[in-house]
């Protein structure tokens, strides 16, 4: 099987696609210091443009993995992923308190998706 790579720089790629299976790195907002829930909808379009790119879309999210700098955020964080995340389509998820790598980001999301 071959493996594609988009948006790639000599330390990463945006997303690989292996068979159909679509992963994407980790994901965070276009600006620092917004609130949770403004960088959690600007991670999920950013989630959503790669996945077009690939193929598929949120209602094939086979598993995410959520950060957080603070617990605390975890409500917000949630309204947001709850209104985009298809009814009926949850991928599995953990969700976790992390020191970010830029103290404006509050929230990365990183998932995999299936392509059909």
């Amino acid at each position: 099987m071959t493996i594609t790579r988009h948006n790639t720089n000599q330390r990463m790629s945006q997303l690989v696609i292996h068979g159909n299976v679509a992963y994407l790195a980790g994901q965070v907002g276009d600006t620092h210091y917004d609130s949770t829930a403004d960088q959690t909808n600007q991670v999920l379009a950013k989630i959503d443009r790669l996945l077009a790119l690939a193929g598929t879309d949120k209602s094939k999210l086979l598993s995410a993995q959520i950060w957080l700098d603070d617990i605390r955020k975890f409500d917000e964080m949630n309204a947001a992923w709850d209104a985009w995340v298809p009814a009926g389509n949850a991928p599995t998820r953990a969700c976790t308190e992390a020191r970010m790598a830029n103290p404006g980001w509050f929230v990365e999301i990183m998932v995999t998706a299936a392509i059909d």
